[in-house]
């Protein structure tokens, strides 16, 4: 994810970075133009229509279409935030979870190799999570040495879960914890699977394809017509002035797209991997 000072807004106007939607829709702004151009020359030099032309009167619809259109794209731009958000809070939910996780068993257990697998285990579920989001090759040792024995054609992070369960039963069945301190424990460790399956819905829900596809539907033919309507009034001018109206509209789609799935490889995506670090660092400082 990107980090920037909110209150530098004035040198974000001059400041291109990699996710900008401007190097994403260059080329098709340059062809946009030139169809614009093409349009409004034709207009302007050889269809010379009557002052009462309905033609003229096209301006009226895009008028209309317009509000119609930013009503969509406001709604749209909302629901991928709305999902961008949600995905930042139950991480956030994952890192006080651990932190908890790791608190009860720091007073709890007294046997130092107790604490040891704790204090690798608990970090590599959300290690393990942030490439099973991501859909990356887990099939590597996460710490040398502690072997998690995942099956890698599993669920990963069911699999590190079902380990710490495992691990906190031994340690009832041994008479190292009470029954209500497993019970305790035990509700911290379902906490992980309800973020994880949380996370999974976020990440195999995209929006509807017939909401998605009917937008760009929409900013297409919009754009498409403006010219027609705009070249008698402002002649060449029409060129530039579409492939603005093309660029708002087309760069609100793009960065809805981007952010609706959070959990990706974009720059605006969420630092999963740096909480995961993060969650690794604190157990480690508790334990």
């Amino acid at each position: 994810m990107i980090s920037y000072n909110t209150k530098d807004w004035f040198t974000f106007i001059f400041r291109f970075h990699k996710a900008d939607t401007f190097r994403t829709l260059f080329p098709t702004m340059i062809a946009i133009g030139f169809y614009s151009a093409i349009i409004g020359y034709l207009e302007v030099e050889y269809w010379k229509l009557a002052e009462d032309s309905y033609v003229k009167n096209i301006t009226i619809m895009h008028g209309m279409l317009g509000f119609v259109i930013s009503l969509l794209l406001v709604f749209r731009t909302n629901t991928a935030y709305d999902r961008w958000w949600e995905g930042r809070k139950l991480w956030g939910s994952l890192v006080n979870n651990s932190r908890n996780f790791a608190i009860k068993l720091s007073a709890i257990l007294v046997d130092e190799n107790d604490k040891v697998f704790f204090r690798k285990a608990i970090p590599s579920f959300a290690n393990v999570l942030n490439k099973h989001l991501k859909n990356e090759d887990t099939a590597k040792q996460l710490f040398d040495d502690l072997d998690l024995e995942i099956d890698h054609h599993k669920h990963k992070p069911n699999q590190v879960a079902l380990m710490l369960f495992q691990k906190v039963n031994e340690l009832y069945v041994a008479k190292k914890i009470t029954g209500d301190q497993l019970i305790i424990l035990n509700s911290e460790i379902q906490s992980f699977t309800d973020v994880c399956g949380a996370c999974e819905r976020i990440k195999n829900t995209p929006i509807p394809y017939s909401y998605s596809a009917f937008i760009k539907k929409f900013i297409f033919f919009y754009v498409m017509t403006l010219p027609f309507g705009y070249s008698f009034s402002l002649g060449y001018y029409v060129a530039p002035v579409v492939v603005f109206i093309f660029y708002v509209l087309a760069s609100l789609e793009l960065i809805a797209e981007e952010i609706e799935d959070p959990f990706g490889g974009d720059v605006n995506d969420l630092p999963t991997k740096k909480i995961a670090e993060n969650i690794k660092k604190h157990v480690e400082e508790i334990l």
